[in-house]
């Protein structure tokens, strides 16, 4: 989810499309007229932390009355404050925790002394403008913003985050003077849990290194995207950064019809049953042939309705990857203005604790779920509380022998939110996605962030727990812990890290310590899965001692993973193979450098 830049008409706010627009009309005319120039190269980066604990706790409580559809008049005197956000199922808790799109005789907004507007919204551009019309009206000193294009805040997925508050920040400076204003994530009320997907040929999935040259139509810099990119980088795939070019060596992704997850969808439907092609500019090793190719699409990055709608139409596509692999990846975050929040703390606070109780409600009982399905169908105005109620769950079916997957989202309740952050048991999950993630928006830049955005809001600055922690009258458990004692079999990813570690020594070399933290930061983020780690070395040396330095170089990647909280449980394998495995041949440099590498797999 994200939607990262998705506009639907010019504004003030989209200045910074139009920007890029013109940066890549200029730069594709000098594709065309300048074959041969270096353009950007294929990256190949370590993807995001994968943290085998799914956060899923359940409190015991009693069960709370299901709120009414009767609007409430109870609060309709106390200010109105609006959320507004994408048609998504993660949302589920704090939609029925109002009873709908407005707060509702009997909800927990009510009870909470809140009354809140929902507000769905599909088009980031227009979220990003209703946030900053709220800015302009509390700037000009009103203390409610009241018109019905202004909202306090925001719920988009949580990846989505570093782009999302970075280029509104770098909006907010330029208007009102720097650091005046800020948006921050103020909680998590809910989480992807396999709905957001990666669709591919199953090939994809048994022979990852067959995605090379694919090309996948995405939403750049949208939560699909991110898991297209972690899936590539945990198996050692590059990924081109330039949309409007060809790499027959890495995985090219191209950005679906305005912006439009659906159009992803609809593209490679094109694609497979017309024979559509897409024109691209040739690249070998960052540079450009002169040459022009005509490629289909092969795969696209999408989430519910836009999967279905996929195998729905297709034969020999199935989910290759999703979030609920990625079980950290993809929260849904509540962004709202900082300096509001801060003179309405009890407000903020009490729309969290009103989500989060009635997320465990979800969680425990039946006739909430139902509920909730059916708020989520007054709020969105789309579909059915059946088609609502069995996407939240996730849907499983078979076509010709192929069995693919689709839907599943989860809520938050408040032992899940503080486990998120790292509260209760000390790995902070999210800060480990907004950190990896930036370092994406920085490598690969999508439509020029580097230089239409300039830099990312670091998390410290981003994320505000001030009003998670302010909630002290909720029930709440202590924090899970993931069970890591079955035997893991299916491989989720496994990709060959280039470390690089002191000459004869089991010594990661300092010029490794980035690469090492991005491996942390995938495993955070896949958190369910079990590790092996296989150390290779070249033939420099005997064998039996290159046998002993690679087991020793692989454990030193374990130490250091597991100094960084990743339970030795989680471990299910830890070895060397020497110089017995070769990727390459040991006659050069390039070679030996090949062979001396530490290959992590995933395993659930």
């Amino acid at each position: 989810m994200g939607k990262i830049l998705r506009t639907q008409k010019l504004t003030t706010f989209s200045e910074l499309l139009i920007v890029i627009a013109v940066i890549g009309a200029i730069l594709a005319g000098v594709y065309y007229a300048s074959p041969g120039i270096r353009t950007s190269i294929s990256k190949q980066l370590s993807g995001m932390e994968v943290n085998q604990t799914d956060v899923n706790n359940v409190t015991n409580a009693e069960k709370i009355e299901i709120p009414s559809k009767d609007i409430s008049t109870e609060v309709s005197e106390k200010p109105l404050v609006r959320i507004a956000g994408y048609a998504w199922n993660a949302q589920s808790g704090i939609i029925v925790a109002n009873g709908g799109p407005k707060t509702t005789k009997g909800s927990l907004m009510e009870k909470n002394g809140v009354n809140l507007e929902i507000i769905r919204q599909d088009w980031l551009s227009e979220l990003r403008n209703m946030q900053m019309k709220f800015i302009e009206e509390f700037d000009k000193g009103q203390a409610f913003p009241s018109s019905d294009k202004s909202i306090f805040a925001v719920m988009i997925m949580g990846d989505g985050a570093p782009f999302y508050i970075s280029s509104v920040q770098k909006a907010l400076d330029e208007k009102y003077g720097k650091d005046k204003y800020h948006l921050q994530v103020m909680g998590v009320v809910g989480m992807s849990y396999g709905e957001d997907k990666l669709i591919g040929p199953p090939s994809w999935k048994s022979d990852p290194k067959s995605m090379k040259g694919a090309v996948i139509s995405a939403v750049l810099g949208d939560g699909d995207w991110v898991t297209t990119v972690n899936y590539c980088f945990a198996n050692g795939l590059k990924v081109n950064p330039d949309p409007a070019t060809y790499d027959a060596d890495a995985v090219n992704i191209y950005p679906s019809e305005n912006d439009d997850y659906i159009k992803s969808a609809e593209e490679l439907i094109k694609s497979q049953t017309t024979g559509w092609t897409v024109s691209l500019k040739e690249v070998v090793n960052g540079k450009l042939t002169g040459k022009t190719v005509s490629r289909k699409i092969d795969g696209c990055a999408t989430w519910t309705p836009g999967d279905k709608t996929v195998f729905d139409k297709l034969s020999g596509f199935i989910d290759i990857v999703s979030t609920k692999e990625f079980n950290n990846q993809m929260p849904t975050a509540v962004i709202g203005v900082k300096e509001w929040a801060t003179k309405n703390p009890e407000i903020v606070s009490n729309i969290l604790k009103s989500a989060l109780v009635a997320s465990n409600q979800i969680k425990n009982y039946e006739d909430w779920k139902v509920r909730a399905s059916e708020a989520i169908t007054d709020t969105y105005k789309m579909e059915t509380p059946e088609y609502w109620y069995k996407m939240f769950k996730g849907q499983s079916a078979t076509k010709n022998g192929l069995t693919y997957n689709m839907g599943g989202s989860k809520v938050f309740n408040y032992a899940d939110a503080m486990q998120y952050f790292g509260l209760t048991d000390g790995v902070n999950r999210y800060k480990s996605v907004y950190n990896q993630v930036s370092g994406y928006l920085k490598d690969l830049n999508p439509f020029g962030f580097n230089e239409n955005v300039g830099e990312v809001v670091p998390y410290d600055q981003a994320v505000n727990l001030f009003f998670l922690k302010n909630i002290n009258d909720i029930e709440s458990t202590s924090a899970d812990k993931a069970d890591y004692s079955n035997q893991a079999t299916e491989v989720v990813a496994s990709g060959e890290w280039k470390i690089n570690f002191n000459s004869g020594s089991a010594e990661i070399s300092s010029t490794s310590s980035k690469e090492v933290e991005k491996i942390y930061n995938l495993l955070v983020q896949a958190e369910n899965t079990k590790l092996t780690v296989v150390g290779h070395t070249d033939n420099v040396g005997n064998p039996a001692g290159n046998l002993a330095l690679s087991k020793s170089r692989a454990q030193a990647v374990v130490d250091y993973l597991k100094q960084k909280g990743i339970p030795a449980s989680r471990f299910q394998l830890v070895d060397g193979k020497g110089q017995n495995e070769p990727l390459s041949d040991n006659n050069s440099a390039a070679g030996k450098a090949l062979n001396r590498r530490v290959v992590i797999t995933l395993l659930k």
